[in-house]
């Protein structure tokens, strides 16, 4: 039974990190992973394994993202034919990345996942000219072999390191894609609902989520994902494109120093 310490803990990080979820268009395993594995046992309220992790990070990332796209689609941020077909694209293919990674090595995984990482926080911080007047959806052309060739890479990619790879989508869409920066976080959310479906019920009924420990985790979240949420059509592009930048490249950071020690 976890403490009233751990569990206190583990609200405020889904308070955190589901903020910067719903602002940034982030499914959250990237904030919400190391997060939930460094800070309990560095204020000393206990630890958590990485299968605890896991397990709550899946169902956490589910619930917010869900929370932050509800919000996003009524400031009307999420293109949904995009969300649809990358969804779908990233799911299939996240299969055949998760199959096809148990004839590759761990730590080759993890340096093309942070290949990538790095690839996403330079691209973030490349100058680009965007108006912040208010977006017309209908009005938003994209390239559907190139978003699905995109979607599908990613998933591949993410199913082989079991990682979603929410955060590399939002720079790609906004960059290859020219998506709006605020519509690819908003859609950036749906992809990763989409995404985060078919985990959530496997750690489910395999009986890998510690249930009273996600729950304290997604009470913090859910609001904390809608209220960041509501900030992401206020706040310049250019701005939300630098946090966003800064993000990523403490996540590439991390990923390397995991390389490098591995």
């Amino acid at each position: 039974m976890a403490s009233f310490s751990m569990l206190s803990t583990l609200l405020l990080i889904g308070v955190s990190g589901a903020f910067l979820s719903g602002l940034l268009g982030l499914g959250g395993a990237i904030i919400l992973v190391p997060m939930l594995l460094y800070v309990p046992p560095l204020i000393g309220v206990g630890a958590l394994d990485m299968k605890e992790v896991a397990g709550i990070t899946i169902i956490v990332v589910f619930a917010s993202s869900l929370a932050g796209l509800s919000v996003q689609n009524k400031n009307r941020l999420v293109l949904k034919n995009l969300v649809v077909l990358m969804g779908v694209c990233a799911v299939f293919a996240a299969f055949f990345g998760a199959v096809y990674s148990k004839h590759t090595s761990s730590k080759v995984l993890l340096v093309i996942f942070a290949c990538m990482a790095a690839f996403a926080a330079v691209v973030m911080v490349l100058p680009k000219k965007e108006s912040d007047e208010d977006i017309v959806l209908e009005e938003i052309k994209f390239s559907k072999p190139k978003a699905a060739l995109i979607s599908s890479g990613i998933g591949f990619i993410g199913g082989m390191v079991g990682a979603p790879g929410a955060y590399i989508f939002t720079p790609l869409m906004i960059y290859f894609l020219k998506i709006p920066t605020k519509v690819a976080i908003g859609s950036t959310l749906g992809i990763a609902f989409v995404a985060s479906i078919s985990g959530a019920v496997g750690k489910l009924i395999t009986g890998q989520v510690p249930y009273i420990m996600t729950a304290a985790v997604v009470i913090g979240a859910v609001p904390a994902a809608r209220f960041g949420a509501r900030f992401t059509k206020k706040i310049p592009a250019a701005v939300l494109r630098k946090a966003l930048a800064v993000v990523i490249a403490f996540a590439a950071i991390r990923m390397w120093m995991d390389v490098t020690n591995y």
